[in-house]
């Protein structure tokens, strides 16, 4: 079997989501990412003409996040001419899917030097700007298939799995504490780069921005659930709610229990990553030493409604064609877009939760959809580092019914 090798993964700080109160709002999203892939060659020390291609997700490609993102951002840190970039969407997974690509391309051989990764700027990019919302505004699919926002798929499969408000809570809860004390120890560092204006060259962020360490169970329990009037308002073709479209498919769960708030699901920031993806021939031809390997890859397709159960099967899928059952992963990363999407996964794999998002989560520390799925591999890579471990497997949950994963092992 032919390996792409990790030589390297960078992140910028979580900034949080909002214009005029983040820290990062004032930076466009190709000056972001332009830093990250800036930051990622330095660190590297490869020699920046020799990278082929730079894949990058974004989810919100317009306005700002439109016009081929990638190429721009090259184009931004002054890179070679000859190197190129494109832009993709895979929902939720595009960060961790740009890895992917950029992964295959290097492990058969096509290309030597690949970057993946992702960046989102949601306080300059409002998640949904692209139009047409989750399916185009397709009616001919709507007969078939009418998708709802994904806060009302997180609420069906708590209910269909019964996790309460309180087991909700509490994971929301190990999720602050977690990235807390991550981030005291500086678990973080060896990815983090300090993100600079690139007008005055000052540094506007060094750390994650959206943790709130003094979260607490009596706090989250006073926050109102975040869908509750979404699922009552009247948006099918008959004039049916969205719970009523939703309970069309899964008349079992009689009703829905909304528990999901803003306490317990992903945080809304800014935030680009990159990883360095090398073929084995051009990491002998260099004496390099890689920091890990892809040992696998999957993505799948699910039931397009309940939408956020994919992680399960996608890493069966991606444990089978590594030759690894669930109880070899030392590690894992399931993406906190909900926490029922994390409980669910855990569930059906039978994971030990204290394998489980170890440094917290995007509860904490925010989910910038595009470049989330890159920044948990890196994540992932420095934890497996830090205590001495070998394998990890990185998850994430995606609109329209799909999930990815990918599991990195330490060389």
């Amino acid at each position: 079997m032919n390996y792409a090798y990790i030589l390297e993964a960078v992140r910028t700080p979580r900034g949080r989501g909002k214009m005029g109160k983040g820290a990062l709002c004032n930076i466009h999203p190709q000056e972001l990412l332009a830093q990250t892939l800036q930051h990622l060659v330095h660190k590297s020390g490869v020699e920046v003409g020799d990278i082929d291609d730079v894949v990058t997700g974004c989810v919100s490609q317009a306005g700002e996040q439109g016009a081929n993102l990638s190429r721009n951002a090259v184009l931004s840190a002054g890179w070679p001419l000859h190197i190129g970039g494109t832009t993709l969407n895979r929902f939720c997974g595009s960060g961790l899917q740009a890895v992917n690509f950029a992964a295959m391309g290097a492990a058969s051989g096509a290309q030597q030097l690949v970057v993946g990764g992702g960046v989102e700027s949601m306080s300059r990019v409002a998640f949904g700007a692209d139009g047409g919302g989750i399916d185009g505004s397709n009616e001919t699919l709507r007969k078939r298939y009418f998708q709802v926002p994904q806060g009302i798929s997180a609420d069906l499969v708590a209910t269909l799995e019964g996790f309460d408000r309180a087991e909700l809570d509490a994971w929301a809860l190990r999720s602050q504490q977690t990235a807390a004390r991550a981030m005291a120890e500086g678990r973080f560092a060896r990815s983090l780069f300090a993100v600079r204006d690139p007008a005055t060259g000052e540094t506007v962020l060094t750390q994650d921005e959206l943790p709130r360490p003094d979260t607490s169970l009596e706090g989250l329990t006073k926050l109102p659930a975040s869908f509750l009037a979404m699922g009552a308002a009247p948006m099918g073709p008959d004039g049916a709610t969205l719970d009523e479209l939703a309970l069309r498919g899964y008349p079992q769960a009689s009703a829905i229990q909304h528990v999901h708030t803003a306490g317990n699901s992903s945080g809304i920031v800014d935030g680009a990553a990159a990883v360095l993806m090398a073929s084995e021939g051009y990491v002998k031809a260099h004496g390099l030493k890689p920091r890990a390997r892809i040992r696998a890859l999957a993505t799948i397709g699910a039931e397009p409604v309940i939408m956020l159960t994919a992680p399960a099967p996608v890493s069966q899928k991606a444990l089978k064609l590594a030759g690894m059952q669930a109880s070899d992963i030392d590690l894992w990363e399931i993406n906190e877009a909900f926490a029922a999407v994390v409980l669910q996964t855990v569930r059906a794999l039978g994971i030990d939760p204290a394998r489980v998002n170890v440094n917290g989560g995007a509860i904490a520390l925010g989910h910038p959809l595009g470049a989330t799925g890159a920044m948990l591999l890196g994540t992932a890579l420095d934890e497996l580092e830090r205590t001495g471990k070998a394998t990890a497997l990185i998850t994430l949950c995606i609109g329209g019914g799909q999930g990815i994963a990918t599991i990195i092992e330490r060389v």
